[in-house]
This record gives structure tokens, C-alpha cells and sequence, in this order.
């Protein structure tokens, strides 16, 4: 089994949340494999929502690509990715019913967002991806979110023949909440330094502070009502234990899980 493997990242992102008040749309706090599946979409140039047509459940891009399996790996530091609120003006005129036709729009905008996207080639639909990104050939310009956040892709290698990792104590990537408990004993965090050879060491040792990052992420759309699809995530440093037949692979030194 191949993967491919690329770095994804921008200056901004925006990920909107459906959920909103009438002064700011919120954004999700990390990039989502539905979104991920609109990038997918662009570079083979396959249509969004926009070219919907009466009677079809999905747009294009989703009914070709939602059996792709991904999988993320943050690369901000401990899957934190600031936020900054950006304000600006929608003036073309039926924007707003106020006098003048001008709105002011309040977007809650990701900073220097970065990930490692991993992408399961088990599919034609997934070979024309890897044969897509490996050759840097896109149909479509991929962006994060919105066409003012343009998607940089890098560092694309790819991985021959991966195998099930039977062995882990860590998930390197987002995974599904449901899948694996996250361990809080913490005769798991004991570390056996040796203080001579520590003395003997020029660097530093520092102690890595446990983190763990959670959120509800769109995994998939409905069918019936084309909204997202909410499935709790997290990802963590923390050693984690398996409550479920999902498989871990590893990938470059790293356990991956594929979703």
C-alpha cells in the first residue's frame, strides 16, 4: 500500500463554522477532510457547490472523492493555530440593505497554518491525486477555505508499500476520539535519564509538556440536508491505547491513522 505525503500550508486559512452570529463567522480551529476533499476537488478540477445542479445530493468533488482516506498531522505547535479577527468591507452593492450597500464583514482568520496531509492510494480517484500534486499540475488554483487564502503545497514525497504499525504508544496525526483512550497514569511519563551521561551532553534536555488539542470537525456530509457531519478529534503527546479495530500505520517514523 502507497501514501503520499505533502506539506499544506498558507499565510491565512478560513474554515468556516455554520454556526455564527449576525457580527463574526467563527472558523474551525484546523484544516477538516471535507475541506481537504474541496482541495482534492480543485486540483482535478471537479465542481463545488456552486455548480450543484437540481437533483444532486452532493456537490461533484464529494460524490467523487468521499471514500478517499486522509489523514492530518498538525505542525503548529501542540495543533494550536492562532486566530485573529479581520475586518473588512463587502460594497458590491446588494451586500447589505443599510444605505450605500455596504457590509462589514468580521472573519475569524488562521495565522501561518501548517500541516502534513497523508493520502491513503488505494483508488483511481486517489492515484489521479498523487499523479496530480507529484507532477505539480492543478486545474483549479486550491486555496484554504476561501480564495483569499491561497494553498501552498511542498515537500511531496511518497511512501512504497507501508506497513500496519503493531506496536504504539502515540498517534501522530488527528485521530477520531472514539478510537483511542488517551492514558492520564503517569507512571507512563516516568523517563530513566542517565544523570552521567546527561552531565556529559553539551545540550539541553527539557522535559516535552503534555498537550492535548480536541475539537468537533466536519468528517463527511449529509445527504439528505448537504451540512456537515460533526465527529469529535484530537490530538495529543500523550501515550493513547486502542478501543477499536481501526488500523495504525507507520509512515516515516510517525503512526498515522487514516480516516
Amino acid at each position: 500500500m502507497d501514501v503520499l505525503r505533502f506539506e499544506l500550508s498558507g499565510k491565512t486559512a478560513f474554515f468556516k463554522k455554520p454556526d455564527m452570529n449576525s457580527y463574526l463567522y467563527f472558523t474551525y480551529g484546523n484544516i477538516h477532510k471535507v475541506a481537504l476533499l474541496g482541495i482534492f476537488g480543485a486540483i482535478l478540477g471537479y465542481g463545488g457547490y456552486n455548480q450543484m445542479k437540481d437533483g444532486e445530493a452532493f456537490p461533484e468533488f464529494y460524490e467523487k472523492l468521499k471514500d478517499v482516506k486522509i489523514s492530518i498531522e498538525p505542525k503548529n505547535k501542540k495543533g494550536f493555530i492562532n486566530k485573529k479577527v479581520q475586518v473588512f468591507n463587502n460594497s458590491v452593492g446588494y451586500a447589505s440593505e443599510e444605505l450605500g450597500g455596504n457590509l462589514i464583514v468580521k472573519e475569524q482568520w488562521l495565522e501561518n497554518p501548517c500541516w502534513n496531509i497523508y493520502l491513503l492510494i488505494d483508488s483511481e480517484e486517489s492515484k489521479k491525486i498523487a499523479n496530480s500534486i507529484l507532477e505539480n499540475k492543478v486545474v483549479y488554483i486550491p486555496y484554504l477555505g476561501k480564495n483569499d487564502h491561497l494553498a501552498n503545497i511542498s515537500d511531496v514525497r511518497l511512501f512504497n508499500n507501508i506497513e500496519e504499525a503493531k506496536d504504539f504508544s502515540k498517534i501522530d496525526s488527528l485521530f477520531l476520539k472514539e478510537q483511542f483512550e488517551v492514558s492520564l497514569d503517569e507512571e507512563d511519563y516516568e523517563e530513566d535519564w542517565d544523570e552521567e551521561e546527561i552531565e556529559n551532553e553539551e545540550e539541553d534536555y527539557e522535559y516535552e509538556e503534555e498537550f492535548k488539542y480536541e475539537e468537533s470537525l466536519p468528517i463527511s456530509l449529509d445527504e439528505e440536508l448537504n451540512m456537515y457531519i460533526l465527529k469529535k478529534f484530537e490530538y495529543t503527546n500523550i501515550n493513547v491505547s486502542k478501543c477499536s479495530e481501526v488500523l495504525v500505520y507507520k509512515i516515516d517514523e510517525k503512526n498515522i491513522v487514516f480516516y
